[in-house]
């Protein structure tokens, strides 16, 4: 398994999201932005999207139980000195979200959470958030159409969760400039410097 690890600092071990690889201009763009705040930003890849880059078919990811062995492996390859944190974007970061309690992290970061399936608001995956004990903070855009804030108001989620809102922003965080004035850019800085507080903050 191989990684890129960048700063230095509390250890966040991120994973991508569904459709996109590790190295996209998002994930290195918050990346960027995460270790000028100070935290270690360790990326890896679910095999099924490192197989893509040696000539492998776009096939989709595997059940989410397989990529919870994985994300694990990623954990014992890592094996970093301190606290570790983990968490990811979309997907990423909701495999992450079922077994951070058994891993025994020191903490969670979702950005974007799929609360459930685009279209499908019936189909939620927020039963095991409930009784989440490990320490998570998720960043959501009010306007994610995987989880709004309208939507996300009325799910049972544990206190252990804190939520950051971006305002008007979508799955990417992205917001509408002539409805906000702000970019993407802006939003991944607000959102880096919140993330990498908070996990100063849980580290101690």
């Amino acid at each position: 398994m191989e990684f890129l690890i960048e700063g230095e600092g509390p250890t966040l071990l991120l994973a991508h999201g569904a459709g996109a690889a590790m190295d996209t201009p998002w994930m290195t763009a918050l990346t960027a932005a995460l270790t000028g705040h100070g935290l270690r930003v360790a990326r890896f890849e679910f095999a099924y999207m490192a197989g893509r880059r040696t000539g492998g078919s776009k096939r989709p990811p595997p059940k989410v139980d397989q990529l919870q062995e994985e994300y694990r492996a990623a954990i014992a390859a890592l094996a970093p000195e301190g606290p570790l944190f983990i968490g990811g974007k979309s997907m990423g970061g909701r495999v992450a979200s079922l077994i951070a309690d058994s891993a025994g992290v020191a903490g969670l970061v979702c950005l974007g959470y799929p609360f459930h399936p685009q279209g499908q608001p019936e189909k939620l995956r927020t039963e095991h958030l409930a009784d989440l004990a490990t320490p998570t903070l998720i960043c959501q855009g009010t306007r994610d159409p995987f989880g709004t804030a309208e939507e996300v108001a009325g799910y049972a989620l544990s206190d252990a969760i804190e939520l950051h809102w971006l305002d008007d922003g979508d799955h990417d965080l992205k917001p509408r400039k002539r409805e906000t004035g702000r970019t993407l850019d802006d939003y991944l800085a607000e959102t880096a410097q919140f993330v990498a507080n908070w996990i100063k903050h849980q580290a101690g």
